[in-house]
């Protein structure tokens, strides 16, 4: 056997009884370094989600009916913003005045009056014109829950049926 006769063993070499690393093995003393910058840059942002408003089965109008449900602002922290409830999708309806419109054939014309709140006093009717009747706050960063507070008020029964709006919450920043 050559005295210079190499056996390969799990990669590392022997030379005449002398292991010898692979070169992806060395060891080197030297180094240098460099610096680099990692950023993020986030801006004023804003997003909204609603949950519908169900006022649930009722048979004459004749006393307050109330519900409520939540309205959901994710804001960039420390972005100021309002929210707006418009007016809803009922044709006559305004922010002071909404209706719920009746779904069935022929009686689409047919309305419930009802309002929406920023209080569970049901003082303060929500709007969507900034500042005057829209909800104002400030972000965190997360996700908040903002109640809104429905009712409608006694009133002439109209024909039994399925009575609904289509409102658009907004959140302004």
């Amino acid at each position: 056997m050559n005295r210079f006769t190499r056996i390969s063993l799990f990669g590392v070499g022997l030379v005449a009884g002398i292991a010898v690393l692979p070169a992806s093995a060395q060891v080197y003393n030297n180094t240098a370094t460099a610096t680099f910058t990692v950023n993020l840059i986030i801006q004023s942002d804003c997003t909204i989600a609603a949950n519908p408003l169900s006022f649930g089965t009722s048979g004459v109008l004749d006393t307050n009916v109330d519900a409520e449900t939540t309205v959901s602002v994710t804001c960039s922290n420390t972005t100021p913003y309002n929210i707006g409830l418009n007016e809803g999708n009922v044709t006559g309806s305004t922010v002071a005045n909404r209706l719920l419109a009746g779904t069935t054939g022929g009686n689409t014309g047919t309305t419930v009056a009802y309002q929406l709140y920023q209080d569970a006093a049901r003082a303060t009717v929500w709007g969507n014109t900034q500042p005057t009747d829209t909800l104002s706050g400030v972000g965190t960063g997360t996700a908040q829950t903002i109640p809104v507070y429905g009712r409608v008020p006694p009133q002439t029964t109209p024909t039994a049926d399925t009575y609904q709006s289509t409102v658009t919450a907004t959140v302004f920043f």
